[in-house]
């Protein structure tokens, strides 16, 4: 006999509860297992594919992961050194960049740039201020970082945390599925399968299309000579999920930088402008449309909310999981209107479904 829904609506709010407290209270504690664990779901797929095509799983994770270290190595040891030094340059050149834009518009517009002006004031302190907090901002972001997701973690835990998740993800899945409770083990499923396809669609499509993007703006705008290019592409690509946004972003910064770098030299600029509109035409029409698919019912708004809520809420832990949980999220309340809209709550008495279903169960 099932028990109440009453008294089960209770024991799975205790458990959302509890789940939420060891997020906040264990957040650094459990940081190297939520990106192990996220590793290996992502990679999931790929293990799969080399076991059809013959190898077992233990050769198919060895693979991967010694792919994914040859990765990490190049990236530490030739593109993170160039992002670091490109960004510090960025923030040195911030007073001239203000400088001069100070003084296109004097030239241009001399009313809005009289002493005393706020335009003026403000483009005064803005270089300087950057300049000044700049390093102070990326210094403590990196403590800070490193202060969470220390170099033993990346180094050592992460990756036997994904070695192992990885190697033994059926195994996880099958044991989960095992716990389910009997009477709401085969909605849990539906539920499950449509949260798995949403995270595909989006979490691990995603991340492919922004980095598929930043490679492209990066390449590009390096190839096209503008001086800080990686640091423009590396933006640009790490918040394309957002659509539109990385692109405005990214955009904005490069073409302003290219004025600032190739003013009086059209061409050059005019080349940066064709980079972005290339990359927004082959992401929308290619590159998005084969990773990603179709919708997935994650509206931009609700992933920033996640992000912002989660963030405040748990942090840098809670910044990596708001994606994942708005999927989840988005997946249930969809389910709930879904029943919504059969139930007799919505449809009433005098809908044709409703009155057939009721004369069905009295007979």
């Amino acid at each position: 006999m099932a028990l109440p829904v009453r008294q089960q609506a209770t024991y799975w709010s205790i458990a959302a509860a509890v789940f939420f407290a060891v997020l906040w209270g264990l957040g650094n504690v459990i940081l190297p297992f939520l990106v192990g664990g996220a590793i290996a779901y992502f990679m999931d797929p790929v293990a799969d594919r080399l076991e059809r095509l013959g190898l077992s799983r233990i050769a198919a994770t060895a693979l991967i992961a010694l792919l994914a270290a040859l990765v990490f190595v190049v990236g530490a040891l030739l593109i993170l050194p160039m992002l670091v030094r490109q960004l510090s340059q960025l923030i040195a050149m911030a007073p001239e960049i203000a400088h001069r834009l100070q003084g296109f518009l004097t030239s241009r517009f001399p009313s809005v740039m009289e002493d005393g002006s706020v335009l003026r004031d403000t483009l005064l302190g803005l270089g300087e201020s950057v300049k000044a907090r700049g390093g102070e901002l990326v210094s403590g972001v990196l403590s800070s970082a490193m202060g969470l997701v220390n170099a033993v973690v990346f180094i050592v835990v992460v990756p036997v945390v994904a070695f192992y998740m990885l190697l033994d993800w059926d195994r996880i899945v099958a044991r989960i599925n095992g716990f389910l409770p009997r009477d709401h083990a085969p909605v849990i499923r539906q539920i499950a399968k449509e949260i798995d396809r949403v995270l595909s669609a989006f979490v691990r499509g995603q991340v492919s299309v922004c980095i598929a993007m930043g490679v492209f703006y990066s390449v590009s705008l390096m190839l096209a000579g503008l001086q800080f290019g990686l640091v423009v592409g590396a933006t640009a690509g790490a918040i394309t999920f957002i659509p539109y946004v990385g692109a405005l972003i990214g955009g904005a910064l490069a073409i302003g930088l290219a004025l600032f770098q190739f003013w009086g030299d059209w061409v050059s600029i005019g080349l940066v402008v064709g980079i972005f509109a290339l990359g927004q035409f082959l992401e929308g029409n290619v590159i998005t449309p084969r990773l990603v698919g179709g919708s997935v019912g994650l509206h931009p708004l609700w992933l920033i909310f996640a992000l912002s809520a989660f963030g405040t809420v748990f942090g840098f832990v809670g910044m990596l999981v708001a994606v994942p949980i708005a999927a989840m999220i988005g997946v249930l309340i969809r389910f709930a209107i879904s029943r919504y809209m059969e139930s007799m709550l919505y449809q009433g008495l005098e809908h044709p479904d409703v009155t057939a279903q009721l004369q069905e169960d009295a007979d």
